[in-house]
């Protein structure tokens, strides 16, 4: 295992949290206009993973290079404001925008400026929420299955050939500005899941809902059986892609519901 058994069950109860959290918030703001008036991305369903993995791979070359010349300010700000944007949009969902706003500024204050560990995996269990709302409804089934399985080889690649993603997570837990869940595993050690791995089957089994009802709603769990497989059957001190086995997971829960 790469954590123990306790550290494990609690990281993966974190991600089915955040899950659910994050399918609520996609709910509640489905027919509501989001805060401040924020837009949503005009794109058409059957197309828009080219725009969004493109975009992905954008915004992963910049904070590659963000890391390369250790620009930490750059990347505080970039982060803070992020923070701001996307907690801000899944608070709304319970509570005026404005109310929201101040909160996502604590949130983000306690993660960026001031570091709380709480606090930081607290706002992760919302973050992702926002990010679906604003691109559930950019996708259809078939442009998001094609999105997932791009994001499981890139990510495949990453880590195992080019190895950056590696760095970029060293990166971030040096500065503690990680995109992601961090739960103590030990002396100075932390069971890390990033924040991709939790927002992209979110993504996924919001898609799924919104053309398909509520059947979705079993593929959270099967992706959290596939994340729980893949950290105990891990080994110590190993890098592992998430994406192609939670991508794995998530049409595994898909062709269920078929059966539902």
């Amino acid at each position: 295992m790469k954590h123990s058994f306790k550290t494990i069950l609690i990281l993966v109860l974190f991600f089915l949290v955040a899950q659910l959290i994050g399918l609520v918030i996609v709910q509640l703001l489905t027919e509501k206009e989001l805060a401040f008036g924020i837009q949503r991305p005009q794109l058409n369903k059957e197309t828009s993973f080219i725009s969004i993995f493109l975009i992905i791979l954008l915004v992963t070359g910049i904070t590659l290079l963000i890391a390369r010349f250790n620009a930490i300010r750059l990347w505080k700000v970039w982060f803070f404001a992020s923070i701001v944007l996307v907690l801000t949009i899944s608070l709304s969902a319970f509570v005026h925008q404005y109310i929201a706003l101040f909160f996502a500024l604590i949130g983000a204050y306690f993660k960026v400026v001031k570091f709380n560990l709480i606090v930081h995996d607290f706002t992760e269990l919302f973050i992702y929420g926002g990010l679906a709302a604003l691109f559930v409804p950019v996708f259809s089934i078939l442009s998001i299955s094609i999105l997932l399985l791009l994001i499981a080889g890139y990510d495949a690649v990453a880590v195992w050939k080019t190895k950056h993603m590696i760095r970029l997570a060293k990166f971030q837990n040096k500065v503690k500005l990680f995109a992601g869940l961090l739960i103590p595993s030990g002396k100075k050690r932390m069971a890390i899941l990033g924040g991709g791995d939790i927002g992209f089957p979110l993504l996924f089994t919001g898609v799924v809902i919104n053309e398909s009802g509520s059947r979705g709603l079993i593929i959270p769990f099967i992706v959290a059986i596939s994340l729980f497989l893949l950290l105990y059957f891990g080994k110590e001190d190993r890098y592992y892609p998430a994406m192609p086995f939670l991508a794995a997971g998530c049409f595994i829960g898909y062709f269920l519901t078929f059966f539902i």
